[in-house]
């Protein structure tokens, strides 16, 4: 009993420290976790001692070390007191499997599968060298044309606008230069955006209440993980995200000069 208190009392001067040092910088949990780009959840439960709640131990050294970074607490101290109140348990040696050899029914067995394995072997290979030779069949190099009323054939043609957009050089980043882009956030949305090169312009959490102005080479390439959280302008206008944001909330599309969004092509999104 004196040792789980022990350990208790460890456990609770980390996560006190951790607050302490946090709050001396006045920081909030939300403004920490922005920093470092991670979960607000994961700093509460350090603080908390939940240690429970990030996994293994090397994740919550991981936690540990860059939020002690990030506050300027002593991360050696820290991890000493957690590994000491972190109980370690070695292997059971008495669950070791012995070796026990095999008897001559063991063997017989043996010997039975390798002469159906060796049975089966000669059988396929007999019946590939048997095996009538195919002809191959020529294929069409065309590709079938979509028809004008086909279903999605206005979104294929919307992302075939997209996929050009983006890669040509000489579409909407050539005839429009840059662009403001407006992102005024209602909720806690993490955000990134790309210019026409593919160069990085912003990227990270967003809290309530704020908003972020980029201006950069069209076509703008977005992506929003709380997309309805988040009202997007392009050049002052308003951007319709109707039918871009998914089930789990996030939206990713291509803005090009006209304010038109697109959905990012599957290529584009996993860059």
């Amino acid at each position: 009993m004196a040792t789980s208190e022990a350990g208790g009392g460890t456990r609770a001067r980390i996560g006190a420290r951790l607050r302490a040092a946090r709050e001396a910088r006045g920081l909030t949990t939300l403004q920490a976790a922005e920093k470092l780009h991670v979960d607000p959840r994961i700093l509460e439960a350090l603080e908390a001692d939940d240690f429970g709640a990030l996994g293994a131990a090397v994740y919550v050294r991981g936690h540990l070390r860059r939020y002690a970074e990030l506050i300027g607490e002593q991360y050696a101290e820290l991890a000493s007191l957690y590994s000491g109140a972190t109980p370690v348990t070695g292997p059971d040696l008495t669950r070791i499997p012995h070796h026990v050899p095999p008897g001559p029914a063991s063997r017989l067995v043996k010997l039975a599968l390798l002469l159906l394995i060796g049975v089966a072997v000669a059988g396929l290979v007999w019946w590939l060298l048997t095996l009538p030779a195919a002809h191959p069949q020529p294929v069409s190099a065309e590709l079938p044309a979509i028809a004008p009323d086909a279903p999605g054939s206005a979104s294929a043609a919307r992302l075939e606008t997209a996929i050009a957009a983006e890669h040509s050089g000489s579409g909407a980043a050539g005839a429009g230069g840059e662009a403001q882009l407006a992102l005024r956030f209602s909720a806690v949305s993490w955000v990134a955006v790309y210019d026409g090169s593919g160069k990085r312009l912003e990227e990270g959490f967003n809290r309530p209440d704020s908003t972020r102005t980029v201006t950069g080479t069209l076509p703008l390439r977005v992506v929003l993980g709380n997309a309805p959280g988040v009202a997007v302008q392009l050049n002052g206008q308003k951007v319709a995200l109707e039918g871009l944001v998914h089930r789990d909330g996030t939206a990713r599309f291509l803005l090009d000069r006209s304010g038109h969004a697109a959905p990012v092509p599957p290529l584009v999104a996993h860059q």
